[in-house]
């Protein structure tokens, strides 16, 4: 079966996953993360992404950004991956692949997933009980984006900007966010537009990406159709 194109369109902020080979870990020290981060903000800037939320777990990363073009992406973890993986490879006297094939995306809706796509991504540690709190794990943009620490790799999106025009009202609101764990059938949701692909939204904004793109950004519905002349009511096969 041929893989799905990715989906990817300039501006439109981008979730993204990508694990260690067999769920295996991809960060063996602090200078892993250090330098991972470094080329992060590295290539951002040369392949003309903007990050807005991230975090380094042991055995994957995850990813919230936007890029200039719609190929800015995809040559920012593609030089990223590269480099890490080199520097892996000597550092550790280890070879071939460090990474789970392909890394996994989804495009995601500003108007109302883009600040619980922060939250998701900045409350991996505490899901899998790392820490009880995201500002005790130093691997995040939760310190910048919820406590207002320097972080130069993170640009803010006009989505969290829109949270107040006071900085500090910004940051209150942000931390207001997490004062309640996300519902699992949310996280259920992202997850499951992350591993396919899809669109993260509303219908609209589905129905709007279908458009600009030309492709189905939705999930199909599984089984094979029935031979009938019509759908049966409620059944689409896509």
């Amino acid at each position: 079966m041929p893989r799905r194109a990715r989906v990817t369109l300039p501006g439109i902020p981008l979730h993204i996953i990508q694990r260690g080979n067999n769920r295996q870990p991809c960060f063996f020290a602090d200078e892993d993360y250090r330098f991972y981060l470094d080329w992060l903000g590295e290539y951002a800037e040369k392949t003309g992404c903007h990050i807005h939320s991230y975090v380094l777990m042991t055995n994957h990363v995850h990813l919230l950004l936007s890029g200039v073009e719609a190929e800015s992406t995809g040559r920012l973890m593609k030089a990223l991956g590269q480099r890490y993986v080199q520097y892996v490879n000597r550092t550790y006297r280890r070879s071939g692949t460090l990474w789970e094939g392909r890394y996994r995306s989804c495009l995601t809706q500003q108007e109302t997933y883009l600040l619980t796509c922060m939250r998701y991504i900045e409350l991996n540690p505490v899901r899998v009980a790392m820490v009880a709190h995201p500002g005790e794990y130093r691997w995040s943009s939760y310190r910048a984006n919820a406590q207002g620490e320097s972080d130069t790799l993170i640009s803010p999106h006009p989505g969290y900007v829109a949270l107040g025009s006071d900085p500090d009202v910004r940051l209150a609101a942000y931390r207001e966010l997490f004062r309640f764990e996300l519902d699992p059938g949310v996280v259920d949701e992202i997850r499951k537009a992350t591993n396919g692909n899809f669109a993260l939204g509303d219908p609209r904004f589905a129905a709007l990406i279908e458009s600009a793109l030309g492709k189905r950004v939705t999930p199909g519905k599984s089984g094979r159709p029935r031979k009938t002349t019509e759908p049966e009511s409620g059944e689409l096969f896509g």
